[in-house]
């Protein structure tokens, strides 16, 4: 009897540390987007960094509204979703068949291919921009909408993810398909995307992500006011009228970020699924 309740303590001791660890995270990883909140809706005289009040002793809306038409977020936010949905649609035209082939289609060299498409994992994004900048103007795309996607139109990560997917699908369902007269695009197209959907949507909020806050190619390639992207409008904005009002900047910080977070709440379980390989019970 003492060893169960000795038993029982130890449990619950352990389960209250292990909530308090993951309390103290999740204030941890939530501070600066309630702090960025809270910096959003304060009058100017509760910006002030000397005080740290966890309310604002003002409330001002107005931040938001100045955000919105000082640095031109509507149509910065338009050009990002146009960017962002064109690439993620190229990606998943160019990654599904890749993978597909990877995984589940013989041909000599498909190992070496493999292994070309995981090195191009390895190469920091930083060592391409000046490249492809350049490459970029050769062609005369500097300063257009196309250059903003082009470099984009595939992800090795895509093709890794996703294979690594389809790996699982067992090849008696591939081979039941063949039998019943389908041939390669359409088992693609009517066996394996369905049964990848959830590495597909995994995929497609990772490059949404990606390319929604991707500050560094845009600001090399987009020159033009017209083509700046929401991270790109946000840090002009900073430099030529914000300045130091933290008020503005964090309601233009929270408009940007608002899709980006709606976006994840809505498909967090199939995020979730995607990279667990499995279902998620309800």
């Amino acid at each position: 009897m003492k060893s169960t309740l000795t038993f029982l303590e130890n449990r619950t001791l352990w389960s209250i540390v292990r909530w308090g660890i993951l309390i103290a995270a999740i204030t941890i990883a939530l501070f600066p987007y309630f702090w960025m909140l809270r910096l959003s809706v304060s009058g100017a005289d509760s910006v002030a960094l000397n005080g740290l009040e966890f309310l604002p002793n003002s409330w001002d809306f107005s931040n938001f509204a100045r955000a919105w038409e000082e640095a031109n977020l509507g149509r910065a936010m338009l050009n990002g979703a146009i960017v962002t949905l064109t690439i993620l649609i190229f990606q998943l035209v160019t990654c599904i068949p890749a993978a597909y082939a990877f995984a589940k289609i013989p041909f000599r060299g498909r190992n070496v291919a493999f292994a070309l498409v995981i090195g191009c994992l390895l190469v920091p994004t930083q060592a391409n921009a000046m490249p492809l900048y350049l490459g970029m103007g050769f062609v005369g795309l500097g300063n257009t909408m196309t250059a903003l996607i082009l470099p984009f139109v595939s992800s090795a990560f895509g093709i890794f993810l996703l294979r690594q997917h389809m790996l699982t699908i067992p090849d008696a369902l591939l081979e039941a398909a063949r039998m019943d007269g389908l041939g390669t695009f359409s088992t693609l197209w009517r066996v394996v995307i369905p049964a990848s959907l959830p590495s597909i949507a995994t995929f497609s909020i990772f490059s949404i992500f990606v390319h929604w806050n991707d500050y560094l190619w845009p600001l090399l390639i987009a020159r033009s006011t017209e083509l700046h992207t929401p991270p790109l409008a946000l840090a002009v904005f900073q430099d030529v009228q914000a300045g130091q009002d933290f008020g503005a900047l964090a309601a233009g910080a929270l408009i940007i970020t608002a899709p980006i977070v709606l976006l994840y709440l809505l498909a967090q379980r199939s995020f979730e699924r995607g990279f667990s390989g499995g279902e998620i019970p309800g």
